[in-house]
């Protein structure tokens, strides 16, 4: 089980460098930022870029994989981000992910001037995106002819420092999604079932994720793709858990044995946000970071 972090692009960067190089620090696998124009509660907040904070970490680190959770469509085309994943690669030293999902109905849905898209134009979109982007990555030139996304002739030399390329974490649980995960993915990244968050149980979830997973698994059948191949990443804090895994090295240690015997590898945790949803306390985070991967061992 690999423990992991989450670092909102709420810094200037002459505070947040340090807050990226603690979590290095601290031992984190990876340190992964949302990639959004703007969130939530944070909207009118102070709220960086994604992928330049990524590429600021990069310089401020050397051990640290870094990544987003996750990019999407919704702002986003293959041919110019696969330029800048490119670059990134190269700054970081092959130390990115791509996180990846079809994104939803917030604020970046309609902040390019467009009409939000329906869950099934997300879709669309997305089972579009994916594979474009994997070729972008992956090949010298690219000429291909879409109903959303095109590419004429992209030139991406010299490619990913990691190869074939960077890993994709694709974020899903429908069944296009998964298909796009199993076939494209090197992870799959979920945040449990959404339904429950409110008036759901731990147990409810834990039961939901497991399905997620067996689904997962038939989709890998289906592509003819060992399941065993993809990591399994859980993103935390939007489970009816919320943050009470966080509340003591102990509490996180049972939440992440429970999630471990589903399959999971990897587990994400938000870095510490004063009057946020995610505001924990500095000391058991660093606690939870340094005790307890020796316990999941």
């Amino acid at each position: 089980m690999r423990l992991s972090t989450v670092i909102l692009p709420i810094h200037r960067w002459a505070e947040g460098q340090k807050i990226w190089q603690r979590a290095e620090d601290l031992g984190f696998h990876t340190a992964y930022t949302y990639d959004h124009l703007s969130w939530r509660s944070f909207r009118d907040r102070t709220w960086f870029g994604a992928l330049p904070t990524l590429t600021a970490a990069a310089t401020a680190t050397s051990r640290l994989r870094l990544g987003t959770l996750v990019t999407s469509p919704n702002f986003r085309h293959p041919v110019t981000l696969a330029k800048e994943l490119i670059s990134l690669d190269d700054i970081s030293g092959g130390r990115i992910t791509l996180g990846i999902g079809a994104g939803g109905s917030g604020f970046d849905a309609t902040a390019l001037g467009q009409e939000a898209w329906t869950p099934r134009e997300r879709a669309d979109r997305f089972g579009e995106f994916v594979p474009l982007l994997d070729r972008l990555l992956t090949e010298d030139a690219v000429t291909q002819q879409g109903t959303h996304y095109s590419a004429v002739e992209a030139r991406n030399i010299p490619g990913c420092v990691q190869r074939p390329r960077l890993p994709f974490a694709v974020a899903a649980t429908g069944p296009r999604g998964l298909k796009l995960a199993a076939r494209y993915g090197q992870a799959w990244v979920t945040t449990g079932d959404p339904k429950l968050y409110e008036t759901g149980t731990p147990e409810q979830s834990v039961e939901a994720l497991r399905e997620q997973g067996e689904k997962l698994a038939a989709a890998c059948e289906e592509v003819g793709r060992d399941a065993s191949e993809l990591d399994r990443i859980l993103l935390t804090g939007f489970t009816p858990d919320r943050n009470a895994p966080m509340e003591s090295v102990d509490a996180f240690v049972d939440f992440a044995g429970r999630h471990a015997e589903l399959g999971f590898t990897e587990i994400a945790v938000h870095a510490p946000i004063p009057d946020s949803d995610f505001d924990i306390d500095p000391a058991v985070y660093e606690r939870i970071a340094t005790e307890a991967p020796a316990q999941l061992a």
